[in-house]
């Protein structure tokens, strides 16, 4: 399981500075930190079984003027395509969502490679915003990055995803080592 570092703590930082008054999260164990980091500063969340049904739960409190994101998995987003392009989006709903990305370098699970390479086209194609978060970028850019995310999709009313790449082997390093 993926621990708490300086990416993920600067991720839930990012989001806390929006102030979420609701997290709806999938069960991952990768996105675990997160779930578990936000719940520590106080943020009401309630597991969805489903990212389909994630998306009704977060956009129900969105319309009753919450702020409310999503945490999943990138594969997930099979499952939540319907809901985000007919309701998400059809209706004006600004949904933060973090998804923590597989398949890439760090992944274990050689089935979910296939999926999880198609994700970033497959929400280009959606027409639903994304941004990649990886060792690439530092920490106080992750913090930034899912902050303005967060009051983007609120201020447009579109639902933004950030892929945060949780599992690359260079995000367990300090960030002066991952940056070399």
């Amino acid at each position: 399981m993926a621990g708490s570092n300086a990416y993920t703590d600067a991720a839930v930082a990012g989001v806390l500075d929006w102030e979420p008054e609701l997290l709806v999260h999938v069960p991952s164990s990768h996105a675990a930190p997160l779930i578990r980091a936000f719940e520590q500063a106080g943020t009401p969340s309630v597991l969805a079984n489903r990212e389909e049904e994630a998306v009704g739960i977060a956009g129900g409190a969105a319309l009753a003027g919450k702020r409310a994101l999503i945490v999943m998995q990138d594969n997930g987003f099979g499952n939540a395509l319907t809901a985000l392009t007919t309701f998400a989006k059809a209706y004006h709903v600004g949904l933060p969502i973090l998804a923590n990305t597989r398949g890439g370098l760090g992944e274990y699970n050689a089935m979910i490679h296939e999926f999880s390479a198609a994700v970033p086209a497959l929400l280009t194609a959606a027409g639903i915003h994304h941004t990649p978060l990886g060792p690439h970028v530092s920490p106080e850019a992750w913090r930034v990055t899912t902050r303005d995310l967060c009051r983007t999709a609120a201020m447009t009313r579109r639902p933004m995803v950030a892929l945060l790449d949780l599992l690359h082997p260079a995000i367990e390093l300090r960030p002066e080592e991952a940056a070399r």
